[in-house]
């Protein structure tokens, strides 16, 4: 225990001892990513990108992981940040590409907006150490497997449509 001096008067706390990564997954993620920095400032950084491959240009997709800039994550606490969690397959690829060699000792999830058809997939498929940490659940997923109402995507809506 800590103990903080507000204004008011003194806040017994904890405090975050160990060392954290804050990963955002591209492109989507990086919206996010210096808001969690602003908050958690002596966090190393790093960068994973995922996103859907449809290669029959139909509703039917598979996740590409194809890029990872992260520190060594052994031990360290991990949040990893995407806005939205859809089906929860685009997580799931980049722990697995994350943790193939390095064990975070905790993993945190922080998504704004999931369908609840995510978090089931989640539950399903990761470790216990895994924490979810979601600003709102909508209704369900579509039949493209996007969330309804949801916002669309979000990368697009930070950046631009997709090349």
């Amino acid at each position: 225990m800590i103990n903080i001096q507000t204004p008011l008067g003194i806040k017994k706390t904890t405090q975050i001892s160990d060392k954290i990564v804050l990963c955002s997954i591209l492109r989507a993620g990086l919206s996010l990513h210096t808001g969690f920095m602003a908050i958690f400032d002596d966090a190393d950084n790093g960068f994973v990108s995922a996103y859907r491959y449809h290669p029959n240009n139909d509703d039917q997709f598979e996740i590409k992981v194809e890029y990872q800039a992260a520190p060594d994550l052994e031990g360290k606490s991990l949040i990893l940040i995407d806005p939205m969690l859809a089906t929860g397959q685009s997580i799931v690829a980049v722990l697995e590409k994350l943790n193939a060699e390095e064990k975070p000792k905790r993993i945190d999830i922080a998504v704004a907006i999931a369908a609840p058809e995510g978090v089931q997939y989640l539950q399903e498929k990761l470790p216990e150490n895994v924490h979810l940490w979601i600003a709102a659940l909508d209704e369900k997923l579509n039949e493209k497997n996007y969330i309804i109402p949801g916002l669309g995507d979000a990368g697009d809506l930070a950046y631009g449509i997709k090349l």
